[in-house]
């Protein structure tokens, strides 16, 4: 059974605008459209990334080259807290080399999860450049990995939890704090 969270830190309508805000970053800061690539990471940072592309494509008329990125067996706690690891598939359509990756997820915490991706982007290829484009940064970092983009920086304590719900898989958006359960990974 599934607590009730404690606050919303981000309701629909602030989802839209935070991933608009984020796409103008991105184009202010991208040199050539024409080498940008954008990776989500399975399974909340792959339908971000593809909102992020929809958006960019609707801002400069440009259709952006989208994958998904599962990195399951590249976690370094796979072997110790997941049990019955859920491995989606790895969805990279282009070529790597030499391209401007936008990397994208939902929430940067410990930078894990994005040490893990990034050990997984360089088995298909060397992009020229690596960004991190996040919803949430709440703090807390155990490697150094910083945000290039981040949506929201919302500092939260380790007893805390933040989820993000999509509509996609959840059927609503939104972006919840909730008190971290024992068992959560």
């Amino acid at each position: 059974m599934t607590k009730e969270p404690k606050s919303t830190l981000i309701n629909e309508e602030g989802i839209k605008r935070t991933l608009r805000r984020l796409a103008h970053e991105i184009l202010e800061n991208v040199e050539n459209l024409d080498t940008l690539r954008i990776v989500g990471i399975r399974d909340r940072g792959d339908h971000l990334a593809k909102r992020l592309a929809e958006t960019i494509q609707a801002v400069e008329n440009v259709d952006i080259p989208i994958g998904f990125l599962d990195i399951t067996f590249y976690r370094d706690d796979f072997r110790t807290k997941l049990s019955q690891p859920s491995v989606m598939s790895t969805e990279i359509p282009f070529d790597l080399e030499e391209v401007d990756l936008i990397l994208v997820d939902d929430v940067l915490y410990t930078g894990r999860t994005i040490r893990a991706a990034m050990d997984a982007i360089m088995d298909y290829g060397r992009p020229a450049s690596i960004k991190l484009a996040v919803l949430v940064d709440r703090g807390h970092r155990e490697l150094p990995i910083r945000p290039d983009y981040a949506g929201k920086n919302i500092p939260t304590a380790k007893a805390e939890q933040v989820r993000v719900h999509l509509q996609e898989i959840d059927g609503e958006d939104g972006v919840y704090l909730y008190e971290k359960e024992d068992e959560e990974v």
